[in-house]
């Protein structure tokens, strides 16, 4: 079984991203090309964002840390810590104005 503390997570990536030019950090808590499921954690430092990409299938947002808004087309929806949100089928960037952390889940097809 294997077990990893989100919490501890969050603090260390939030120290890498903001010492790292890029302004982020992520780490895969699980998956990767052999699962269906996958999990990432997602830090980024105060203003910075993930610009604008296509979906990458059924996939959800929880804010671990944070707040962040999730911009699709004209449509925004801001997250704060606990919130959870369902990506849309849609081009879709993240922003934020504070130090931030999510964890992203993408189920894919293998």
């Amino acid at each position: 079984m294997q077990a990893e503390s989100l919490s501890d997570l969050v603090r260390q990536h939030l120290d890498i991203a903001r010492q790292a030019s890029s302004g982020r950090s992520a780490h895969t808590v699980h998956g990767g090309h052999e699962h269906r499921l996958r999990q990432t954690l997602i830090a980024l430092a105060s203003g910075q964002r993930l610009d604008e990409h296509e979906s990458p299938g059924e996939a959800t947002l929880q804010v671990l840390a944070g707040a962040v808004t999730l911009v699709a087309g004209d449509d925004r929806h801001a997250a704060t810590t606990g919130d959870l949100v369902v990506i849309p089928d849609a081009r879709h960037s993240l922003e934020t104005t504070e130090d931030s952390v999510v964890l992203l889940t993408v189920a894919v097809q293998v």
